[in-house]
């Protein structure tokens, strides 16, 4: 038997007046997920614990059966795990955003999607002059990068970018532990990036300046026991983001890059499905994550949010049930968004989403749910622990 979870990032809804009362999930045509949801179980689950931000990091953390309200530390050290950013038990690790502000309000939480190539000089830059001995800048992916502070603050509240744009920045600056010091570095970076040529140009062409350093999410490397120990059984990961990545990385799971995954709208999602299929070969469980339609959702965009949900139900999950029936090969998977992204507040939000599980050979045939919102009134299927979901993926009916 292969063990599939799927994970359409912030692919969960509100109904939208433009889709006349329907939600992107449930106005994009899905006729894989529709075949499965006809012989499986279409239901509703609460992934992050109520009292906590419904973050990726977190979210994810609990769809792969790990309790955030036990393991979770902070988004910077897992996504330092992706990077291979070595952190003893001193170093506190900061997700370092590059945002783009006119000095008084967020802007935008990406500097308008800034590529890896444009970023790598900015933090170069920040590192040769905002860093200090005991701070180290590290570059990531596009407008993603990392913060290692030896003996830095942990007990700080931060706020993420992508939540809170258009907001006074004097509104969403740390509180706590550190405060000043982390204030000073971000007012520092504006200082630093805000006139230098690059961003002239930017401007010059319309498009948003990467004139800031943005600190949130800190926390020190979390201990948590291997995919291997919980579940008796080897895995991989397919994901462009580092968060996923990271949480990959720090569960012993294999890390599958695959070419043209970037995160975003144009990433290669036939690729991902082709190559978790590969990793099947070699493993009894894949998880495969989806950035794209969270990053619809926090683009405000219903046109790309749905066709980022068209793109996973072909390319994804067609492919991989196709190919799998074709070699004969049980399988079982399970679908579920980490949290929603509704594209009218361009935000996370908390509440519940909802969830597809399907067997190759128990087809079921209970009471039939669409897979997408309306499931969440219909259903009497309610997994208000989120981090035991995944249970019922390897547990036989």
């Amino acid at each position: 038997m292969k063990y599939i979870l799927l994970v359409p990032d912030g692919a969960a809804d509100l109904p939208c007046d433009e889709l006349d009362g329907k939600t992107p999930l449930e106005a994009a045509k899905t006729p894989h997920l529709d075949r499965l949801a006809e012989t499986g179980r279409v239901g509703a689950v609460q992934v992050t614990p109520p009292e906590m931000y419904p973050g990726s990091d977190a979210a994810n953390m609990a769809l792969l059966g790990y309790d955030p309200r036990k393991y979770y530390t902070g988004r910077g050290p897992i996504e330092a795990a992706a990077m291979d950013i070595p952190l003893n038990e001193k170093d506190v690790a900061f997700r370092c955003s590059i945002i783009s502000t006119d000095g008084t309000n967020l802007l935008d939480y990406s500097a308008g999607h800034i590529t890896t190539e444009e970023a790598r000089p900015i933090i170069a830059l920040a590192n040769d002059k905002l860093a200090t001995r005991a701070m180290r800048l590290f570059p990531g992916v596009s407008y993603r990068h990392i913060l290692r502070w030896t003996d830095g603050p942990v007990d700080v509240k931060t706020s993420p970018p992508h939540e809170n744009m258009g907001k006074p920045l004097r509104e969403i600056y740390p509180e706590g532990e550190g405060d000043t010091k982390i204030r000073a570095f971000i007012e520092d970076s504006l200082n630093l990036l805000d006139d230098l040529p690059f961003n002239r140009e930017r401007r010059a062409e319309g498009k948003l300046p990467a004139n800031m350093l943005w600190l949130w999410s800190p926390g020190r490397t979390p201990v948590m026991p291997s995919f291997f120990r919980k579940r008796q059984m080897t895995g991989a990961v397919v994901s462009a983001v580092d968060v996923v990545r990271g949480l990959g990385k720090l569960t012993g799971l294999e890390i599958v890059n695959v070419p043209g995954a970037t995160g975003y709208f144009d990433t290669n999602y036939a690729g991902k499905g082709l190559y978790a299929l590969a990793a099947l070969e070699r493993h009894d469980f894949v998880w495969v994550h989806v950035e794209s339609p969270d990053e619809a959702g926090h683009a405000g965009s219903i046109e790309e949010k749905i066709r980022g949900i068209e793109n996973f139900d072909k390319h994804i999950v067609g492919q991989m049930v196709a190919m799998l029936k074709e070699r004969k090969e049980p399988f079982r998977i399970l679908c579920a968004p980490d949290h929603m992204t509704p594209v009218s507040t361009r935000g996370h939000k908390i509440g519940p989403v909802p969830y597809l599980l399907y067997d190759s050979e128990m087809p079921l045939r209970r009471e039939v749910l669409p897979y997408d919102e309306r499931a969440l009134l219909e259903t009497k299927t309610l997994f208000e622990d989120g981090y035991r979901l995944i249970d019922e993926l390897f547990k036989a009916e």
